[in-house]
């Protein structure tokens, strides 16, 4: 795991600094026990991966949700609040690549200022990177933690996209040695340690030379292909007014609908034409944006894909 993410995303480990864990929603649990309190603060993105913000709530911390657009949470925004708070955060929560549910991607100069911004503050990071090697185009940026100057930066990767989510096989990056020891003993009397028949399963997929490497480029380009599909079924399909995010990567589109449309309501009507998506409310920290939702290319074929759209833009123009 030291040697990968070394390769992949710069961050230099020790195994000492390594938590497995059984699967990275474990470890958001884990690192919302041990850190957060009731009305603790999180500072995260917005819209935000939905999953994180169930695991913060459940210890009932409360999630604040700053401005972001099509590079990523900004860091304007980020500073305004720290220096306006009167009450610290616990926590930043992001997932600077390809993330769920945008697809958006934080753009480098971007990554460089909020770490900058978290340490002028002493504000712990959490990265979440469960989409980072799916990347379709451009090169690979280097973990939050990696930028000079980074302090109090966790980072979490999972086998879930790039083998099968089945596994639950994830790791979490924790340099400071005494949080690592709490999150280790929360950990245990959590289920003791993650199943090591899976683990030997991940480890012997990976340990043979070349074949992460070709499984992960064969998966870029079916996902990007599939990508493709969708992109310019969306341009021919929805009416006037719809705009959608274009990523570089990942699994995930974000589609805003004209302003006075309900993607919940319009999800039940979806559904009697045998089409799905997730609305966007439940990904909105504070007051939700309901002409929003989240659509997934990595699973369905280019036919599946160009028939879903095509029924989608017509339930639409109905009104």
């Amino acid at each position: 795991m030291c040697s990968h993410l070394a390769a992949t995303v710069g961050l230099a480990a020790t195994p000492d600094e390594i938590v497995i864990t059984s699967g990275s929603q474990q470890a958001l649990d884990l690192i919302a026990k041990v850190l957060l309190d009731p009305g603790d603060l999180v500072v995260t993105e917005n819209p935000a991966y939905l999953g994180a913000l169930q695991a913060f709530q459940a210890y009932e911390a409360r999630a604040v949700g700053l401005s972001s657009d099509e590079h990523g949470l900004q860091p304007a925004a980020l500073l305004a609040f720290l220096e306006s708070s009167p009450v610290r955060p616990k926590l930043l929560y992001l997932i600077p690549n390809y993330q769920n549910p945008t697809g958006v991607s934080l753009a480098a100069p971007r990554r460089a200022e909020i770490v900058a911004i978290a340490a002028r503050f002493a504000l712990p990071v959490l990265e979440d990177d469960p989409y980072g090697a799916l990347r379709f185009s451009g090169a690979a940026l280097p973990a939050l933690g990696a930028f000079p100057g980074a302090r109090d930066c966790l980072y979490l990767g999972t086998s879930s996209k790039i083998l099968a989510p089945g596994l639950r096989v994830a790791w979490l990056v924790v340099k400071d040695r005494a949080l690592r020891e709490k999150i280790t003993t929360a950990k245990q009397a959590a289920d003791l340690h993650t199943s090591s028949f899976t683990q030997r399963i991940v480890h012997h997929y990976v340990q043979q030379p070349g074949v992460l490497d070709a499984h992960v480029a064969t998966l870029c380009e079916v996902y990007r292909n599939r990508r493709d599909v969708m992109l310019a079924a969306l341009t021919r399909e929805l009416p006037a007014g719809c705009t959608w995010t274009q990523p570089t990567g990942g699994l995930f589109l974000w589609v805003t609908l004209p302003a006075g449309h309900d993607t919940t309501d319009l999800l039940h009507i979806a559904a009697r034409e045998k089409i799905a998506f997730v609305p966007g409310a439940p990904f909105w920290v504070g007051e939700p944006v309901r002409n929003t939702l989240r659509l997934n290319f990595s699973n369905a074929t280019d036919a599946r894909i160009n028939e879903g759209l095509a029924r989608l833009g017509t339930i639409l123009r109905r009104g």
